[in-house]
């Protein structure tokens, strides 16, 4: 049985599929409105398991009759009652190196910390958040990869640890060792870019996707900055050419998205507005 939503627990899920083992049920999220027409989408987990012909529920309810070995979770977005974990064993592969970032958000919280490694841990589902013992991990990298990037191949590196571990028989988890730090759910305040930081922090905020700030009085997203070669002068936030002055450095403009238009290059963006020296962001 398997159990997941997004993007990220496809390659998880094909995996297990070509390895050779019988997912006999997938549980994801609901179909969800997209657009203005009122047509519903299914998950991507979901669009998986009809074209594999796997059975599909919405709900834990309709794990009462089933019979399976062992439940796989990945991102699945919600805690797993006690009575379920009784009846069946589950592992997780969370996009960690536990016990350090436990929780909803892992891989944009460890590019925000500047943290060089981070990985992917199969590990027993138990009571609390993150908190089970650990059966296999492996580290990753980070990088200068945004959060999409490392999301991308921590599935990759995870769909192949998962397999491994299950084929030479779980045994028995590692306790986690370390003091546990904590994923929270991020929100818009997270992504702001607060100029006053540090031109190295900003770019961080910016790889974790949907960084924004504002100019003249509207919001602009910025999808891909770089520390400038120089350090910015004048006061925090001045544009000058595509350069922002930060509280220590400058933080180059790459490709941005003024409020209602498509992303595009900084360049064709600052020709378009024609900022006059020293206009501020944010």
């Amino acid at each position: 049985m398997y159990l997941g939503t997004p993007a990220v627990a496809v390659p998880p899920l094909l995996a297990l599929c070509e390895a050779g083992f019988e997912v006999v049920l997938v549980v994801t999220g609901e179909d969800r409105r997209r657009g203005r027409g009122g047509a519903t989408t299914p998950s991507p987990v979901k669009s998986v398991a009809l074209e594999r012909g796997i059975p599909i529920a919405h709900g834990l309810g309709a794990l009462d009759g089933v019979e399976a070995d062992l439940g796989v979770v990945v991102a699945y977005g919600a805690l797993l009652p006690a009575d379920l974990l009784e009846r069946l064993p589950m592992v997780n592969l969370h996009f960690s190196l536990l016990p350090r970032w436990r929780g909803a958000a892992p891989v944009e919280r460890a590019i925000l910390a500047g943290d060089e490694r981070t990985g992917v841990c199969v590990m027993a589902v138990e009571e609390g958040l993150d908190a089970g013992g650990v059966y296999a991990r492996a580290e990753v990298v980070i990088g200068d990869d945004t959060a999409d990037a490392l999301r991308e191949r921590l599935a990759e590196a995870g769909s192949s640890l998962l397999v491994e571990t299950l084929r030479s028989g779980l045994g028995s988890p590692e306790p986690q060792d370390g003091e546990a730090t904590y994923a929270h759910k991020l929100g818009p305040d997270d992504r702001q870019l607060h100029w006053d930081g540090p031109a190295e922090r900003l770019v961080r905020v910016v790889r974790i996707g949907g960084a924004w700030t504002t100019f003249r009085g509207a919001r602009l997203k910025v999808w891909s900055a770089a520390v400038a070669g120089a350090p910015a002068s004048g006061p925090v936030g001045a544009l000058e050419g595509d350069v922002v002055a930060t509280g220590d450095g400058g933080l180059r403009l790459l490709e941005v998205q003024p409020d209602g238009r498509r992303r595009m290059a900084a360049d064709a963006w600052l020709a378009g507005v024609r900022p006059e020296p020293g206009e501020l962001l944010g």
